[in-house]
């Protein structure tokens, strides 16, 4: 493509990826936005979107609201974790990396035990 229309092309497609890159301070992707230190949970599921890129928990800790990413489906399937494991009403422990800003009240999701057994969504990190 030349001349006029290839560059808006361009443009366009710049724009596009400026955009991509500036967005990642609001994506929760990874783990640059955690602390790097574990901490555990123990509460009740008030809310479950499961899916992709990753499952949502809203968590009921003496009774304040966290939200808890789990895995996505083929990591929580690996860990033996069913679809109607993670459901309102159901109580877990979760061990996790939390938000670097404490008032988030967000946690990554390394392990959860569900009614005591043990499911490692990343048994590769310690």
């Amino acid at each position: 493509m030349t001349g006029q229309a290839g560059k808006w092309k361009a443009l366009a497609t710049m724009g596009t990826l400026m955009a991509i890159l500036a967005f990642p301070a609001h994506a929760h992707h990874g783990w640059r936005w955690t602390t790097g230190g574990n901490i555990e949970l123990t509460g009740v599921i008030s809310e479950a979107k499961l899916g992709n890129p990753h499952g949502v928990l809203k968590v009921d800790v003496e009774g304040e609201e966290w939200t808890v990413e789990v895995g996505q489906p083929w990591r929580n399937e690996r860990a033996g974790i069913g679809d109607g494991d993670l459901a309102p009403g159901v109580e877990l422990k979760v061990s996790g990396e939390p938000s670097a800003d404490p008032d988030a009240k967000l946690l990554k999701a390394e392990r959860l035990w569900l009614d005591g057994n043990l499911h490692e969504l990343y048994p590769e990190r310690q």
